[in-house]
C-alpha cells in the first residue's frame, strides 16, 4: 500500500465519521428509528392476529413487545 492510499483511506474514514456524527446529531435519525419500531410492532400485531387460535402466552413470545399504552 502506498503512502497516497494510506492518506486517502484516513481522509475517507474521517469524513465518514463526521457524516455519521452529523446524522446522529439531527432529529432525522431518531424519527427514522421510531418509525422502524412502530412498523415492527404493527407487523408483530398482524402476525398475532393471523394465528388460527389466540396466541397464548405473554409479551415475551411477541416479536416486538411494546409497553402497554404505547403509541401505535
Amino acid at each position: 500500500m502506498s503512502m497516497r492510499d494510506g492518506i486517502f483511506t484516513t481522509v475517507a474514514v474521517a469524513l465518514s465519521g463526521l457524516a455519521l456524527a452529523g446524522l446522529l446529531g439531527t432529529d432525522a435519525y431518531s424519527r427514522a428509528a421510531g418509525a422502524e419500531a412502530r412498523g415492527l410492532k404493527a407487523l408483530s400485531m398482524q402476525v398475532e392476529m393471523q394465528c388460527g387460535t389466540p396466541c397464548e402466552g405473554n409479551d415475551a413470545e411477541r416479536w416486538a413487545a411494546a409497553p402497554k399504552g404505547g403509541r401505535p
